[in-house]
């Protein structure tokens, strides 16, 4: 069964999503995507989504 993780950071920066994306990754979440919210007032994105999918094995979906 596939399950997914989502990351929010408030703080976005190449460092929390640095560190976001080590800490997940090491815990045995793959990476899937970043979804960015921005501001209409500025450049730099308010908000950050990380997506990440994990298979777990324990689970299995009948036939």
């Amino acid at each position: 069964m596939l399950t997914y993780k989502v990351i929010e950071l408030s703080t976005v920066t190449e460092e929390t999503i640095q560190d976001a994306l080590n800490e997940q990754t090491a815990l045995g979440w793959r990476y899937d995507g970043i979804q960015f919210a921005m501001r209409d007032s500025s450049r730099r994105p308010s908000m950050a989504f990380i997506l990440f999918t994990r298979e777990d094995a324990a689970e299995s979906v009948p036939s």
